[in-house]
């Protein structure tokens, strides 16, 4: 008996599209429960400072709430329709606005210009993949891999104890023994976004960097 095992199945249409929203909405419950909570607050006759408190939970909330949904409108949903390009600009702004959460940073090195929307949202779904090799916290530096058009990307994670993920590794690589689940859906549709662009998304370990590429 092999001692490999097969990958397993992969979800068709209506489920990848279930699985997708399930992570949307993972990623925005937590702001918006804040948000929710602060109302309650202010609902309650709160002292003055209980007041300031709430006021200031409901705006960075409401803040990181919006972003959350600009970068996933972007990264997994239309985004325009069949053959829109996206600035790389506005890709930037939208990737700072949901990364950047005062433990990484992002350092942008690509140019300024209109790309194919699908290499657009892998750019994206690759720095949410960097992000999860450094736990803790560090540098996403973003670099460009050829030109034009055809320009693909560059990822180095810099941070303390930066790893590789062997689950992410092996989604990426269509590998996977595990059923596609909500955890597991954003790396696989970044293999498949990579695929629909001629690529493939490689994770490897740098001395004490991760670098993400598609190539």
């Amino acid at each position: 008996m092999s001692g490999t095992s097969s990958p397993g199945p992969a979800p068709d249409a209506l489920e990848l599209a279930a699985l997708l929203c399930s992570r949307v909405c993972h990623d925005l419950i937590s702001p918006v429960g804040a948000i929710v909570n602060g109302l309650e607050v202010l609902d309650d006759n709160p002292k003055p400072e209980d007041r300031d408190f709430a006021l200031d939970l409901i705006r960075k909330s409401a803040k990181t709430a919006s972003a959350r949904l600009q970068f996933c409108r972007l990264a997994f949903g239309a985004a325009g329709s069949s053959g829109a390009q996206i600035d790389l600009g506005d890709a930037q702004n939208m990737a700072k606005g949901h990364i950047e959460d005062g433990k990484v940073t992002l350092t942008w090195n690509l140019p300024r210009l209109l790309l194919p929307k699908n290499r657009v949202k892998l750019l994206l779904n690759m720095l949410v993949i960097a992000q999860q090799t450094i736990p803790r916290g560090g540098t996403l530096t973003i670099d460009p891999v050829g030109e034009g058009e055809a320009m693909s990307f560059r990822i180095t994670a810099a941070g303390l104890n930066a790893r590789v993920p062997q689950n992410i590794v092996d989604l990426l690589n269509g590998s996977s023994s595990n059923t596609v689940d909500a955890h597991a859906v954003q790396p696989h549709y970044t293999r498949l976004l990579a695929e629909a662009c001629g690529l493939k998304v490689t994770l490897a370990l740098d001395g004490e960097k991760v670098i993400v590429v598609a190539s």
